[in-house]
């Protein structure tokens, strides 16, 4: 994995190597206690040494990517290959990539129990170059993370509906700079299959099916022989996609559909579902974050499908609940990562369901269903929180805050931000500014302004922490004015503004016009700390809201699995 990189690194070289964005090494810095520590550097770009970050990422497993990001399979380094943060990917690229990575490269040898349907799945096998579909392509963004995956060792071939999206497949598909072989056809894949050629020969397909499809004819389609697994409902068009996809696999080919989150329950489907679990075509069901697809809105399971050869696949279904992690990047893009949650992973993850287990459970294959994702708490647990909480609430009430009415009314002069930019006492500052410490800013969708927060790590190293919106920056001179007496009087003012923009934002020029009181910086600072406490007051409220809202979770999720039993006398 080393490639010549210098003893001592930035945080921001560390991300560009782990294939990641540098918020990502941010939080592994407050996450993980075991990252290790600056070097150098200054407090505001510490530098770390790169033989223990590299041994932290392979121990921790995030080192997949790190070994391939920007190298060919060989291990040489690629050519002309712009350099892209996967935090400046989009949904759909992560998706694909997601998908692509779960195809083996190569028949795993030395099998071990539980992991036999993963262990036979392969692109080898055949004299042919293997072929990777994808009928519902878009503009080829799947097929793309294949062809970057295995270069010239498979063919690609994709249908879509709309011309103008194939057009820019095939555009792209011709400028890859793997030298994959490609096809690309115009039409709708269900009714007009012109990937027909290879049913029952692909080695496997990648898709991410329309999620919004009306109703279609059933009768129409009743005799057709792609349904092997039954004639899906009318209002099940994803099952149609799915047997559609499998259909055109060859022996131990593989599948990996995008499915939405109801087709893994809806009632309509479960005699489809029941077939694929019982044939034992059904691999694994894997539970993606939210903003994985790119059908807004929907949140999606990936279904792993092998066409068996012989005798059909007995073993366990794997359930992996991903969908509780906080940003879709951290979904694993290399097959090693997807490997382990496929044979032997966290439990409260991933876990292998019997298929009898599945039958009984109406063929309910939603992995929320099976995966324990919250450790179990006892009854201990259960009253020793919500004893806490009961005297935590008891204390906050004690320390509301309290203010008077001033003693006599005072007439105030007000300032306008141009004229206090004029003067020097603040600046409104580029669009794309980085913000500071300590800045003031203003953010979309009508959000109150707030001032630049920071975290500090374990070293005392204090880092800007991330603040989402951000649609202007006010730099302020702090011998002159106190930035949270700024944002203070800048919240209401604001609040009073017609905001005619779609993102919710207040312009330039009417922010210029905004007013404060002038006063002097004493008087300011004593405005800004009664605001920052009620600010820092109404986070603590929030938080507890959010805490007490689990403790009550977790006591309804203990009555009903008999953890605990009522109070008669509460």
């Amino acid at each position: 994995m080393s490639r010549g990189e210098p003893e001592q690194m930035t945080a921001a070289a560390i991300a560009r190597l782990a294939g990641v964005g540098r918020a990502a090494v941010s939080n592994w810095r407050r996450r993980y206690p075991g990252f290790p520590q600056p070097v150098g550097g200054s407090p505001n770009s510490p530098t770390f040494d790169w033989g223990e970050v590299e041994a932290w990422l392979k121990a921790t497993g995030k080192a997949d990517q790190l070994a391939t990001a920007g190298q060919t399979d060989t291990g040489t380094q690629r050519i002309g290959t712009p350099e892209r943060s996967i935090s400046d990917l989009r949904s759909g690229d992560l998706l694909a990539r997601a998908m692509a990575a779960l195809l083996p490269r190569e028949t795993v040898s030395g099998r071990s129990a539980g992991d036999e349907h993963w262990a036979e799945m392969s692109l080898d096998g055949h004299d042919d170059l293997p072929v990777v579909l994808d009928p519902a392509c878009a503009t080829g963004t799947a097929l793309l993370a294949v062809a970057d995956r295995f270069g010239d060792r498979v063919r690609v071939a994709g249908q879509e509906i709309s011309p103008d999206c194939a057009r820019t497949a095939r555009l792209r598909l011709s400028e890859n700079a793997n030298g994959a072989a490609y096809e690309m056809h115009v039409g709708d894949s269900l009714l007009d299959d012109q990937l027909a050629q290879y049913l029952g020969k692909a080695a496997a397909v990648v898709c991410e099916p329309p999620f919004d499809l009306p109703q279609w004819p059933e009768a129409e389609l009743s005799t057709d022989p792609r349904w092997e697994f039954g004639i899906p409902a009318p209002r099940d068009s994803e099952l149609a996609w799915v047997q559609h996809c499998y259909a055109h696999l060859r022996p131990r080919g593989v599948a990996v559909v995008a499915v939405s989150r109801r087709t893994c329950v809806q009632g309509s489907g479960e005699q489809i579902r029941a077939a694929l679990v019982r044939s034992g075509v059904l691999q694994a069901v894997i539970a993606l974050p939210p903003g994985m697809t790119t059908a807004g809105g929907t949140d999606i399971c990936l279904w792993l499908l092998r066409r068996p050869l012989g005798r059909p696949d007995q073993g366990p279904v794997r359930m992996i609940d991903l969908s509780r992690l906080g940003d879709a990047v951290d979904v694993p893009r290399e097959f090693a990562a997807w490997q382990r949650l496929l044979s032997d992973a966290d439990p409260t993850v991933s876990r292998a369901v019997s298929r009898l287990e599945l039958l009984d459970a109406n063929t309910n294959v939603l992995p929320s269903r099976y995966v324990a994702a919250r450790a179990e708490a006892s009854a201990g647990d259960l009253a020793g929180v919500t004893e806490r909480l009961t005297k935590l609430y008891g204390r906050i009430g004690q320390g509301l805050p309290s203010f008077a009415a001033p003693k006599q009314a005072t007439r105030v002069s007000y300032a306008t931000l141009a004229e206090l930019e004029r003067v020097g006492a603040l600046t409104i500052k580029q669009r794309d500014a980085v913000p500071r410490i300590g800045d003031v800013l203003l953010r979309t969708q009508s959000r109150p302004p707030v001032v630049t927060p920071a975290w500090v790590d374990k070293d005392g190293y204090e880092h800007v922490a991330d603040i989402d919106g951000i649609a202007q920056v006010l730099e302020i001179d702090a011998t002159r004015l106190d930035a949270h007496f700024v944002a203070t009087f800048l919240r209401s003012d604001i609040g009073s503004l017609p905001v005619a923009n779609t993102l919710g934002a207040v312009s330039r020029d009417d922010l210029r016009r905004c007013r404060i009181p002038r006063m002097p910086l004493a008087e300011q600072r004593r405005y800004g700390d009664a605001f920052r406490l009620l600010l820092e007051l109404e986070s603590t409220l929030r938080s507890l809201a959010d805490v007490s809202g689990k403790v009550i979770e977790q006591t309804i999720h203990g009555l009903t699995t008999g953890v605990i039993a009522p109070d008669r006398s509460a």
